[in-house]
């Protein structure tokens, strides 16, 4: 046991002493060239910095600990001691006693030989291809993708422009570039040597091979570069895109669409895809040939797929922030514009509201709108700006609108209320300043501007009050034409107009009044005129006595009950008039006497002439048409209507002779001496006269 550990203590001993030694470190070119295995992507940050360090310091350290453990496995004899531990393993040892005499020896070498003329790729010209491809494409890509996103928002479309113009000028310095280098190396007389003219097309096909795996991993590493772009974890070189929330047609769009921008985008991988596709082998380019041969630079479909699909689920996840927010925007004001506020609105106006319940209603619509006017105008994400301006703009005019039909409706309403205002005062007007042509009208008239004076005035001034109160609403939210600006100061100024016209009418009536007090009382003494004419025509009437001129009496009897019936007319009108003035009302008991007088006259005179036409029409007819029994009845009657007449007459003579004798009695002091029998009466003679013609004619 000491034997074993004095062993081990020296194999640790040595060991040490071996470590001590100074080991050669990792070569820098060794780290750079692992570096450049990791892709771009892993390497970006401050942390995926200290990461790739740490990384280095890793492999540093590893290297180290390889080499020491190498040279002590190659100095030092580990001893046969069970429990002596070497944590480094054995080393793998060299290949003791080979028998070059096996049989495989031959074909082995056979083997290798075949491989050296068949192996193009370790031609020299094909190690400065590959080399003069490592110096030119291992490092760069079609596209600069750097500094887009400091570019700020842009359009889509720019982008692509921009891009685009990349690509190609990209793609022409390639050709102008590395295209002729490599037609360089292949136009030396050493760029063939050791090529066995039966192995040409294979090494040019191994030449095409290998620039076509130049070209596709530069196209490759591009599209890659592209899409990392658009990584939402990574968004330090994201690009901005400008988008706007448009109004159009009564619809919120976004402008481009999200598809629209979806498909730009993918559409430059497609533009990437479809770079250095026309690249001409060396073979073609040195037959120089009509129809050139290119090389196979199409990207794998994979690759394609690949990015076509991280794409779309980048740009989702990166236009989910403008997307909710399109969301806001319909969530509190779609029902602008799906109907729901034309049919409030409607329904609002069949309804009976008030001059407050509309302009509370209005308000609703303009608060709306400065709601939308002071939203932000434009939303940052990290993807896009998103323009709201015309969105804010469209929105806040259809609120506008809105709260303009109601007011259009209000205002209509209230130049209508004008209008019958103006119009009641006109009417006052017209009425108060119009010459009333009978009495009745003037004191209608009177009686209408004392109502007016009143209540009327009262309550046309409490209306233009509420007109001037709704006024200096509408002054702030509504222009009024020239024409309602002009109504508005006429209905102002009514009631300072409307005092001179009453002043007027009280002039007016005032005339008008003395006017028709005059005419009143000349148809007064008209009437009184009127009614003696009529008594002495009456007192003519006692004297007819010619029983002849029949038919002229009567005509002269239906005369005066003419005149009779127009002078109480004239009575009417004039006991009106003087209800109207509040006047006295004139009696006239002679018109009562002379309708009263004139009657018998009027039945006596008719009776006669109707005897007459009887008895002429009996004598001078036809013989042959007389009814003796007629005759006898129509005799008998006009023999008793003679008698009554008679008798009326002499009543009435007896009964007028008694009261001239008392009025006689009363005028006089003197006694006068009054004749008992009275004169002889025309009137009775005349009865007498045809009640003996009736007699005769019973004979």
């Amino acid at each position: 046991i000491t034997k074993e550990l004095q062993k081990r203590f020296n194999y640790i001993y040595m060991k040490q002493c071996v470590e001590s030694s100074p080991i050669v470190p990792i070569q820098q070119e060794w780290l750079d060239h692992m570096l450049r295995l990791i892709p771009e992507s892993l390497k970006e940050g401050k942390e995926r910095e200290e990461l790739l360090e740490s990384l280095i310091n890793e492999v540093s350290s590893d290297f180290e600990n390889s080499m020491k453990r190498y040279l002590v496995q190659s100095v030092l004899v580990k001893p046969p001691v069970k429990w002596l531990e070497d944590e480094g393993g054995p080393l793998p040892e060299s290949p003791v006693g080979l028998d070059h005499s096996n049989p495989w020896r031959s074909s082995y070498v056979q083997a290798r030989n075949q491989i050296f003329s068949n192996l193009h790729i370790v031609h020299p010209t094909m190690k400065m291809l590959l080399d003069l491809g490592y110096t030119t494409f291992a490092d760069t890509v079609l596209l600069d993708f750097t500094g887009i996103r400091a570019k700020g928002p842009i359009d889509c479309e720019s982008l692509k422009t921009d891009l685009s113009i990349q690509t190609r000028k990209a793609e022409e310095k390639i050709m102008n570039t590395w295209y002729p280098k490599v037609i360089n190396l292949f136009t030396k007389k050493e760029a063939l040597e050791g090529v066995k003219p039966e192995k040409l097309d294979a090494f040019y096909s191994c030449v095409s091979t290998l620039m076509s795996n130049q070209l596709k991993d530069l196209l490759r590493r591009t599209v890659e570069g592209f899409v990392k772009l658009f990584d939402p974890k990574d968004q330090e070189r994201l690009p901005i895109f400008k988008i706007e929330l448009t109004f159009d047609d009564d619809k919120m769009e976004f402008y481009p669409t999200f598809q629209d921008l979806e498909d730009n985008i993918l559409s430059l991988v497609e533009r990437i895809a479809e770079a250095l596709q026309n690249v001409q082998t060396i073979p073609s380019w040195l037959s120089g040939t009509s129809t050139p041969v290119n090389l196979d630079t199409e990207l794998p479909e994979h690759v394609l797929h690949w990015a076509v699909d991280t794409l779309k689920a980048a740009i989702h996840r990166n236009l989910e922030g403008a997307r909710k927010h399109y969301e806001t925007y319909v969530e509190k004001y779609n029902w602008l514009l799906d109907e729901t506020a034309v049919e409030n609105i409607e329904t609002f106006q069949t309804e009976d509201h008030t001059f407050d319940e509309y302009t509370e209603f209005i308000e609703k619509f303009f608060n709306l709108a400065s709601e939308i006017m002071l939203l932000p105008q434009w939303i940052h994400y990290p993807m896009v700006r998103l323009d709201c301006e015309d969105l804010k703009t469209g929105l806040t005019n259809k609120a506008k609108a809105f709260a303009n039909i109601l007011l259009n409706d209000i205002a209509s309403k209230y130049r209508k209320e004008n209008e019958r205002i103006c119009s009641e005062f006109e009417a006052i007007k017209e009425h108060a300043l119009k010459v009333p042509e009978t009495t009745e009208e003037m004191m209608d008239l009177i009686s209408y501007v004392e109502k007016a004076r009143t209540a009327g005035i009262e309550e046309l001034i409490l209306r233009i009050q509420e007109s001037k109160r709704q006024m200096s609403y509408f002054l702030d939210v509504f222009l009024f034409p020239q024409e309602d600006l002009a109504l508005n100061a006429t209905v102002l100024m009514w009631p300072k107009k409307i005092n001179p016209i009453f002043d007027e009418n009280d002039e007016l009536i005032e005339n008008a009044k003395h006017k028709k007090e005059n005419e009143l009382m000349a148809k007064r003494e008209k009437l009184i005129l009127e009614i003696e004419k009529e008594s002495r025509r009456m007192e003519e009437f006692t004297e007819f006595a010619e029983l002849e001129r029949m038919q002229q009496y009567v005509t002269d009897v239906r005369q005066l009950q003419k005149r009779i019936q127009e002078s109480e007319e004239a009575v009417q009108f004039i006991n009106k008039e003087e209800e109207l003035f509040k006047w006295e009302l004139t009696k006239y008991p002679e018109l009562d006497k002379l309708k009263v007088n004139i009657e018998p006259y009027q039945k006596f005179f008719n009776f006669v002439l109707k005897w007459q036409r009887s008895e002429k029409r009996w004598m001078d007819g036809g013989f042959l048409d007389l009814n003796g029994e007629s005759m006898e009845a129509d005799v008998e009657e006009f023999s008793r209507e003679i008698f009554k007449t008679l008798k009326f007459f002499q009543t009435k003579l007896k009964k007028e002779l008694q009261e001239k004798r008392k009025a006689a009695r009363k005028r006089s002091l003197e006694e006068e001496k009054i004749e008992e029998e009275p004169k002889e009466n025309p009137t009775l003679t005349m009865c007498s006269t045809v009640m003996e013609q009736i007699k005769a004619f019973r004979v």
